[in-house]
């Protein structure tokens, strides 16, 4: 049956472990975690030699995959088979196949634990396999989480290693590194190895540990442009241009669409509290503030206009209808017609 991420993770955690696990999707870091947890927990490491098999989609077959999994354990309660990159098996979408897969769920083998981790796509829903799947399987359809919804995935982050965070902080990860939930873990994880007790996590500590300057960054770029500081704004896009590696442009362009799609949203939103529209937006209450001055300095017209601007810089990076120009003067051309 379907399952979150968090669901499954607290079965395992309770040592709950399913025949058969199918984990699917556009949002890898879930798939990974999971796979990561059981490959760790569910067999103990002296009996792995003999009891765990990984193999790879494009190195195997069905045929093979079921052969392991009806395997008996050597001298243990279970054995572990993980089939890793298995959206690459090249006869998954064949009926033959199909049937052999669907004949296993009817009738796991109790003693082994099969995990499919099927990144980046997903089974034809109308196939009877994946029908098979969502209900004889642990099934777990691993969704990418909404930008609104990054905040709150942050913060809960932090909660779960026993640290706090502050709102600005959080802002700060969230505007700089983007929708990259395997990234934003990474850089966390190497900051709390830091703290010795638990600790309420500021700006400074972001500057500090994540390498993220605490002036020259997407969040206070984002700043900059609502408040329509030119010389700011600039000064951070020449920053930017001398970092390209640690500043990449393309994300950017995300979160000035998001940034604006806000502002177009609080124009739309008159007699609104700031709490009912910070649940609106996706952002923290201390927040509003910003976006309420931002959506002063632009009318509909202009984020219309933006919208466009946008689209022709994107295009104007992939080289479309372009002479070749650097990121850098891309973003400072971009800059000059969102503020002017």
């Amino acid at each position: 049956m379907s399952h979150t991420a968090e669901s499954i993770i607290k079965d395992l955690k309770s040592n709950k472990y399913a025949p058969v696990y199918f984990l699917e999707g556009d949002e890898s870091y879930f798939i990974d975690f999971i796979v990561k947890y059981i490959e760790k927990n569910a067999i103990p490491e002296a009996e792995r030699g003999f009891n765990q098999v990984v193999l790879y989609g494009k190195d195997s077959n069905v045929g093979q995959i079921i052969n392991n999994a009806r395997k008996f354990p050597m001298m243990a309660e279970r054995q572990l088979v993980i089939v890793k990159e298995a959206q690459y098996l090249a006869d998954l979408g064949k009926e033959e196949s199909q049937k052999l897969l669907i004949g296993y769920l009817e009738n796991p083998l109790p003693s082994t634990i099969l995990v499919f981790a099927h990144k980046g796509k997903k089974l034809n829903g109308n196939l009877s396999l994946a029908k098979k799947l969502k209900k004889l399987a642990v099934y777990l359809e691993s969704k990418k989480i909404s930008d609104y919804k990054l905040n709150e995935w942050i913060q809960q982050y932090f909660v779960s290693l026993e640290h706090d965070i502050d709102p600005r902080a959080v802002q700060l990860l969230s505007d700089s590194i983007g929708n990259n939930l395997e990234v934003i873990s990474n850089e966390i994880d190497k900051m709390i190895i830091n703290f010795r007790e638990p600790t309420k996590v500021t700006v400074n500590h972001i500057a500090q540990y994540v390498g993220i300057n605490k002036e020259y960054n997407n969040f206070e770029l984002l700043r900059a442009i609502g408040y329509k500081d030119v010389i700011k704004a600039n000064k951070i896009a020449h920053y930017f241009s001398q970092n390209p590696k640690a500043n990449p442009i393309i994300p950017l362009f995300s979160l000035l669409y998001m940034y604006f799609m806000r502002i177009s949203i609080l124009k739309n939103s008159e007699g609104a509290s700031d709490a009912q529209l910070a649940g609106m937006i996706g952002v923290p209450p201390f927040a509003v503030k910003e976006y309420r001055s931002a959506s002063k300095n632009y009318n509909l017209g202009k984020i219309i206009d933006v919208f466009g601007y946008l689209k022709e810089a994107d295009l104007r990076l992939k080289g479309v209808d372009s002479v070749s120009i650097s990121e850098g003067d891309i973003l400072r051309e971009l800059l000059y017609k969102i503020l002017h």
